[in-house]
């Protein structure tokens, strides 16, 4: 009777340590993969930039934009820290730079217009 106690124990342990080692492979997958697929910013002193405004989500509305700015980046500090200038007042302050994107300043839209034909009304001839 205490032999099979202690196969038992013996067959849980050898379960648990199991599950934790495919825990780990699991945890270890899903890192790699959020990994690729988060996008490295670098930022360069006096480069337009584009904070985005969080607060505007408790404040709802389809056009309204949640970057504001330009703002002028003074210092990249390592681990992802970017000391940016607002232009209007020239008050600093620190951001994360994951709340930045690039200001595209000679950004040219070519418009084109074509004319749309709506063929429901068109006259179709008469045999």
């Amino acid at each position: 009777m205490g032999k099979q106690r202690l196969l038992q124990m013996n067959e849980l342990d050898e379960c648990r340590r199991e599950s934790y080692e495919s825990s780990r492979i699991y945890k270890e997958r899903l890192k790699m993969f959020h990994d690729k697929t988060i996008v490295r910013k670098t930022f360069e002193p006096h480069q337009k930039v584009l904070l985005y405004n969080s607060r505007l989500h408790m404040f709802p509305g389809k056009l309204r934009s949640k970057w504001t700015g330009p703002f002028i980046v003074k210092v990249v500090y390592p681990y992802g820290g970017v000391e940016i200038e607002n232009r209007e007042n020239g008050k600093t302050f620190i951001v994360n730079g994951q709340r930045l994107k690039p200001f595209l300043e000679n950004f040219n839209r070519q418009e084109s217009s074509e004319e749309l034909i709506d063929p429901l009304y068109q006259d179709v001839p008469s045999e």
